[in-house]
């Protein structure tokens, strides 16, 4: 995040995609309209696999790059990002804490003391805290309590959902970012930031499962409650279509990546929507041009469209198992763009389905779809139609979490100490909460 003010009455964020097959940067500047988008910038990811850093010096080749795109564009020096973490690494398991009251009311610092007894537990070497999120508050054996600042109480409990990281993938992330010459504010897992971007303040209440497919993984996130509740990480991405087009057609695979998002469906010939042209000109490994029958991209990429969305399926059944109504899917990332991927998920799933986009406009959901109220949240203004995608669902969400997670008047008492950070964001947010109400 870029804390150097632009405007006297404004600050700027910045939110850094580390992904498998981009880097994307963007840059916001946070006004009393919202979110303005004062650039954007997207590079070639290399050096990454499946979300993870193989190659440091590659991956902070490609991050300085997409940096300076942004930092021309908006003539300031960029030295602080949100930047998002994935993959299967990534593990999460539920905690609680309690505290007594010292007051006659709640206050901040009573939540903030309460999350900190559930945060204390034991955490593997091997691993490292990247959340410590509040699920449900309980107030003298009161719960369902979603904020408790200003009632009346003597014991405070809180239920918290930590996410951790493995302590290598996390620091070789860092590693990355610091050799392109940028300090990291917070890491945040990329489901939580797609979910700043995508999702309606309806659906966190009501209970919806967020699936963001990435390159090189599929991340899963329920919420329920206005709480995230659930997360998990699927091994398959984007770019395993790809592959298949890239294998079965013998292409190379940056030709397969562009037959796939210009002719490619998952859904069988007959149903997907079609320009009319029976077969389509691909340039194959020998470089020579040849036509190939389009059902023949369908066929290839069916397949594994029915294996990710029956792995979501397992997913949401355990969710579901578990006693939590699920009553929605939003989709998001690059591959949900893949023609007829929201309407064969509405048929595996059984649930209703949309794609998620970064603007906050209502979408006509796919199939028996639902209405969705957009009232509360940030508005995001100048964003080009070209980054009005699922694409770049993460990158945004990066933006708008840094907007709320940091109080413009409070920033220069923000500690780099992972609990101090925890804290600020959740005090951010229940202030946010408070003052709705008033």
């Amino acid at each position: 995040m870029e804390r150097r003010k632009k405007g006297s009455n404004s600050t700027v964020v910045v939110g850094l995609d580390v992904g498998t097959t981009k880097i994307c940067a963007i840059v916001g500047e946070i006004t009393g309209g919202g979110i303005d988008i004062l650039a954007v910038s997207a590079y070639p990811s290399n050096g990454l696999k499946k979300g993870v850093v193989i190659d440091i010096e590659a991956t902070a080749h490609s991050i300085r790059k997409a940096i300076a795109g942004v930092s021309e564009d908006t003539g300031l020096e960029i030295t602080e990002v949100y930047v998002g973490i994935a993959g299967s690494h990534i593990k999460s398991f539920n905690s609680s804490g309690a505290v007594g009251i010292k007051g006659r009311e709640v206050t901040h610092e009573d939540v903030e003391r309460a999350i900190d007894s559930a945060s204390a537990v034991y955490i593997p070497l091997d691993r490292e805290i990247l959340h410590v999120l509040p699920t449900e508050f309980i107030l003298d054996g009161q719960d369902g309590i979603k904020d408790p600042v200003g009632m009346a109480g003597v014991r405070l409990e809180v239920k918290v959902y930590i996410v951790t990281g493995a302590v290598t993938s996390v620091q070789n992330l860092l590693k990355c970012c610091e050799r392109a010459g940028l300090e990291v504010i917070d890491i945040v897992l990329q489901p939580l930031a797609s979910s700043h971007a995508v999702l309606t303040p309806y659906e966190r209440e009501m209970g919806i499962v967020l699936v963001d497919i990435g390159g090189g993984t599929t991340d899963i996130a329920l919420y329920r409650d206005e709480w995230l509740r659930h997360t998990a990480v699927l091994g398959i991405g984007g770019n395993h279509f790809t592959n298949d087009v890239s294998i079965g057609l013998k292409l190379p695979f940056p030709e397969a990546e562009r037959v796939k998002k210009k002719y490619g469906s998952v859904l069988p010939s007959g149903t997907a929507e079609d320009d009319g042209r029976a077969e389509v000109d691909v340039v194959a490994i020998d470089g020579q041009v040849r036509g190939i029958p389009r059902k023949y991209i369908t066929e290839i990429l069916h397949p594994r469209g029915e294996e990710l969305l029956d792995l979501v399926k397992q997913e949401v059944r355990a969710i579901q198992q578990s006693g939590i109504a699920v009553s929605g899917v939003v989709l998001t990332g690059g591959a949900s763009l893949l023609s007829g991927f929201d309407r064969m998920a509405e048929a595996i799933l059984g649930l209703p389905v949309r794609i998620g986009y970064p603007d906050r406009s209502p979408r006509t959901p796919a199939g028996n779809g639902y209405s969705l109220s957009r009232t509360e949240m940030q508005q995001v203004n100048g964003l080009k139609s070209e980054y009005n995608s699922p694409m770049y669902a993460t990158a945004i969400g990066l933006v708008l979490y840094g907007a709320e997670s940091v109080d413009p008047v409070e920033e220069k008492f923000l500690s780099s100490d992972l609990f101090n950070r925890i804290v600020n964001t959740m005090t951010g947010w229940f202030k946010k909460i408070v003052s709705s109400k008033q």
